[in-house]
């Protein structure tokens, strides 16, 4: 199985994208980063 490293925002562009790569059969690992940007998810 390929695998895949996500980036995630949160947002719907990184969303769709993790979504694409799990329906074409990639073991995904995702990744994000807490950077203290204004507008985050609580």
């Amino acid at each position: 199985m390929s695998k895949a490293v996500i980036l995630l925002s949160g947002g719907l562009d990184s969303t769709t994208v993790l979504a694409i790569a799990k329906s074409l059969g990639y073991d995904c690992y995702e990744l994000s980063f807490d950077y203290g940007q204004k507008q985050r998810s609580a």
